[in-house]
């Protein structure tokens, strides 16, 4: 992920944040079946169904309570991070938890961060002995019992891996950043993707049927070759279900299955380093509850639920899932403030899920008041941002039988014209971080 030194500055953050809230990204096509095979097809419809997953982002950084960019940005030897990840001992990490926190919340999948760009391995892997297993003394393998327990819960499990490394010595030449590591200027890159290729089929083998690996870090080499068409393909040998989801900030490319966006909603590229191009993939935006991925134990810029519910039903309306960040704590907690958040977006969700799940964007693109999401011939209006008893909105082509709301079922008068409907809806409370208006249509003959 990219860190907050190359983010936006925290004013101008705030000017992107609005901004994404309003852009409305492109309608996207369809991808084409062709060549791509039943089972992978059907994984990728599943997750253009899923609506909600949560993102953590853990590892021996968390120990020093910066963000997992702090070996780069505190320019840390390879040799001294060695050291702090020798003294790295989750001792409350508690799988069942943390799997009862997603599925609460309302989190269709989970995926967690199985190498970062630190080089350090969260899993048992034969590959190096600098992972958690055999470096430190937690001897455990927390992905693996991460996996049982989603697998006990009915959570699909994604694997975020880092293809830059500022610990390897074969991750050479080396790209844009991790050059404080006091690496030797020399290395076997071909090497290097057989250790990668190593790592991931261990990976793909060891943890049952898996929801994807989800890439990072290739934006650090642009030019270089990564051999993907070799690593995509290992995939899906082993796994043809598992989805290939890359973060590298470009437009897909041949072998993956989803296109995610990095704090931003497809298309709107507010963070600056998005494309704004917009594939025929199923999409995801990532998003930071605070500032951080990583624990980061001064960063108290909490979004309220309220946002959050509102970054949520953006992303629906754009055709998009959110896949929402937590940083659990070097113990291996989570913080209260992310799991009270988590919590309270689960019980929006059991009322309002029926909007979000199982949809796609509706037939009024976003607009500054909020969006509309569909299921075959309902459509969901959500109104993040309305407070006026009169809304017209520019749906042709069907013809509403029924206006509703989600919340208790209450009518709403509605009037049709050539150029729209008009909706006179019920005072707002103010309380509602998203009144959503339910309506039932049938399709105007042609």
């Amino acid at each position: 992920m990219i860190p907050p030194r190359l983010s936006l500055p925290v004013r101008a953050r705030c000017v992107a944040v609005s901004a994404l809230l309003l852009l409305s990204p492109l309608r996207i096509a369809q991808p084409q079946a062709s060549a791509v095979p039943a089972e992978r097809l059907a994984a990728r419809e599943w997750f253009r169904q899923a609506g909600f997953g949560m993102f953590i982002h853990w590892g021996v950084y968390s120990q020093l309570g910066d963000g997992e960019w702090v070996m780069q940005n505190r320019k840390i030897p390879a040799t001294t991070y060695e050291w702090l990840a020798s003294e790295f001992n989750p001792v409350k990490f508690d799988a069942h938890e943390w799997v009862s926190l997603a599925k609460a919340t309302g989190a269709r999948y989970i995926t967690i961060t199985s190498r970062h760009h630190d080089g350090f391995s969260m899993f048992a892997t034969r590959a190096t002995t600098y992972n958690i297993v055999d470096w430190t003394p937690f001897k455990r393998d927390p992905l693996k019992e991460l996996a049982d327990e989603c697998q006990r819960q009915g959570i699909k499990l994604f694997f975020y891996y880092s293809q830059l490394d500022w610990h390897h010595p074969d991750y050479f030449p080396r790209g844009g950043t991790g050059k404080a590591s006091g690496r030797p200027e020399n290395g076997d890159w071909t090497r290097y993707i057989a250790f990668m290729n190593q790592q991931l089929t261990e990976l793909l083998t060891h943890y049952g049927p898996i929801g994807g690996i989800w890439f990072d870090g290739m934006w650090d080499k642009p030019d270089a070759d990564w051999h993907l068409a070799d690593t995509y393909g290992l995939i899906h040998r082993l796994q043809p279900a598992a989805l290939i989801v890359p973060n590298h900030h470009r437009a897909p490319l041949p072998g993956e299955d989803v296109q995610t966006f990095e704090q931003d909603l497809p298309g709107a590229n507010t963070a600056g380093f998005n494309t704004s191009t917009i594939g025929a993939l199923p999409l995801e935006t990532s998003l930071t509850m605070n500032n951080s991925w990583g624990f980061n134990i001064t960063d108290t810029a909490w979004k309220t639920t309220r946002e959050l519910v509102g970054y949520l039903v953006r992303a629906a309306g754009s055709n998009a899932n959110l896949l929402l960040n937590i940083g659990p704590r070097p113990d291996g907690t989570i913080q209260p403030e992310a799991a009270q958040h988590l919590r309270e977006l689960g019980e929006w969700l059991q009322t309002y899920g029926t909007s979000i799940y199982n949809t796609h964007g509706g037939p009024v693109s976003p607009r500054s008041w909020g969006v509309t999401t569909q299921r075959g011939d309902t459509v969901f209006v959500h109104l993040l941002d309305w407070r006026d008893r009169l809304l017209a909105i520019p749906l042709v082509g069907v013809r509403v039988t029924r206006a509703g709301m989600l919340r208790d079922g209450t009518a709403v008068d509605f009037e049709q014209t050539p150029v729209g409907l008009r909706l006179t809806l019920p005072g707002a409370d103010g309380g509602e971080p998203d009144r959503v208006v339910v309506l039932r249509t049938v399709k105007r003959p042609e």
